[in-house]
């Protein structure tokens, strides 16, 4: 009955109209990273008018080579939560920050800075992401976190945070809300790396078949070799501890709860396999979770078609009345 209800909460995301809330442009000093940051903020169509009141936050993280403002420009994010809103759903600010191309972890290297800062500039200013110490993971955890909260009215407090994200953001909202209980409560993915190990095989069939040496590593990521290097290390212990499979495993056999778990992923999506394969471990550990295929590809008409269901599932969980349904626990 619930299920069928976030169906219903999503296709009314995508025709209903309002007026709806309002998108700000922010940004903060991160201690972690050593540099300033930009991101966006969404707040609620209530937040002006309602100054005594406080709201969940979810945070949406951006892909590979992807910035604070893909959500919006190319995701329209904002119109999805109005429509969200409009139908009945609760309202929550929206969090969409600048993550690079770092992964949302801490690197296993510094990276060469001074390099970076010699290099011909992007859209942005060099020293916005020539960072000096790249902890992506603190960086949005401890400083982000604190910053929204410090600054605007949030339900500051896991119970009311979750976090999101698609391609290399799916991989950082769970890695990040595996890492940080404390701080998030929820995670969602679209379209995730989520298990960066994975060989195979493909279609799937269980079992699963990993990576297990830095030379299939190296082979297996030969196009982003650059980037996952500095990310995730240059040794294979250095790729478990990233790992969202092996993390799971590490809570479940320390008894230790697991967040609840948003997977979909489009059919035609070269991440496809690699999802089952994570769907298929969360099963065979006994997790609960909510995992969905679609037809569609690792792009924006993909995510701009689904970002609704991931909004309506953490809106749910987010509020002080969460669902009786065991697919939302």
């Amino acid at each position: 009955m619930m299920l069928a209800a976030l169906a219903l909460l999503a296709q009314l995301a995508v025709t209903t109209d309002t007026a709806g809330g309002t998108v700000r442009a922010d940004t903060l000093w991160s201690q972690s990273l050593g540099t300033d940051k930009q991101y966006l903020v969404y707040l609620p169509p209530s937040y002006d008018s309602e100054p005594a009141r406080h709201y969940p936050v979810a945070y949406y993280l951006h892909g590979m080579w992807g910035a604070e403002t893909d959500w919006v420009k190319l995701g329209g994010i904002d119109g999805v939560m109005d429509s969200l809103i409009a139908a009945g759903g609760p309202e929550l600010i929206l969090v969409m920050p600048d993550g690079d191309d770092g992964w949302y972890t801490t690197w296993n290297s510094l990276g060469n800075y001074a390099q970076c800062r010699r290099e011909p500039p992007r859209e942005e200013p060099p020293e916005s992401y020539c960072v000096p110490w790249p902890h992506y993971d603190d960086y949005i955890a401890r400083d982000l976190v604190a910053h929204v909260d410090s600054n605007y009215r949030t339900l500051a407090d896991s119970t009311h945070r979750g976090i999101a994200g698609l391609s290399m953001g799916g991989y950082g909202a769970l890695t990040l809300a595996l890492r940080y209980p404390d701080v998030f409560s929820a995670a969602a993915s679209h379209s995730g790396a989520v298990s960066p190990l994975f060989a195979g095989p493909k279609p799937f069939e269980a079992p699963p078949r990993y990576l297990r040496s830095m030379d299939s590593i190296r082979v297996h990521n030969d196009r982003l070799w650059g980037v996952l290097r500095a990310a995730f290390g240059n040794d294979t212990l250095a790729w478990l501890s990233r790992d969202p499979v092996t993390m799971v495993k590490k809570r479940v056999h320390a008894e230790l709860a697991l967040p609840p778990i948003f997977l979909d992923v489009g059919v035609e999506d070269f991440f496809v396999d690699a999802n089952r394969a994570f769907a298929y471990e969360l099963t065979m550990l006994g997790a609960t979770f909510t995992y969905r295929e679609w037809p569609g590809a690792h792009d924006w008409p993909y995510w701009r078609a689904h970002v609704s269901e991931s909004l309506a599932w953490l809106g749910m969980h987010l509020t002080d009345s969460p669902p009786d349904d065991p697919a939302f626990r």
